[in-house]
């Protein structure tokens, strides 16, 4: 069994999104054997990593930051998504009420602690603080993680 984590930006244009979208499911067709994602789900990249490991036939592990966070942290134009999610999975909350710097961190050394490889749909630049992209990535690879950057061609943030 496989597990595969991600990290990645939320801020995608739609064009990125479907860009990433066929990225993602090409590379996670491209694995042998049972696959187990695990992912928090944000909007954007988390939770198309989400729908590429379930339309693959794998396994969604979420990992939530906090207790609040469906409530405090999904806005408006992401809740279907997420709602859709949280049916199809085994979810794995921190222990925090609240979302906060320390939960995101905590969550992503629960994603990290727990795979075999991470997907980064990241466009490669520097990190602005602690617990972003380019410092997941960094992480992962301090650890030895196998990291898979997923930036296709003409992909933008928004």
């Amino acid at each position: 069994m496989m597990r595969i984590g991600v990290t990645g930006h939320m801020n995608l244009t739609p064009e990125t999104a479907r860009l990433v979208s066929d990225a993602l499911r090409a590379h996670l067709a491209s694995l042998d054997g049972d696959l187990v994602g695990v992912s928090c789900i944000a909007r954007g990249a988390d939770s198309l990593f989400a729908e590429a490991v379930l339309a693959a036939g794998g396994d969604l592990e979420v990992v939530l930051p906090s207790r609040d966070y469906r409530h405090a942290k999904v806005k408006p134009d992401h809740a279907e998504q997420f709602d859709r999610l949280m049916t199809a999975v085994t979810v794995r909350f921190m222990d925090f009420d609240h979302a906060s710097r320390e939960a995101y961190e905590a969550a992503n050394e629960a994603v990290l602690s727990s795979i075999d490889e991470l997907v980064a749909v990241w466009d490669g630049r520097p990190g602005t603080g602690r617990g972003g992209t380019a410092e997941v990535v960094a992480e992962a690879q301090d650890r030895g993680l196998p990291v898979t950057v997923i930036w296709p061609d003409g992909a933008a943030r928004e």
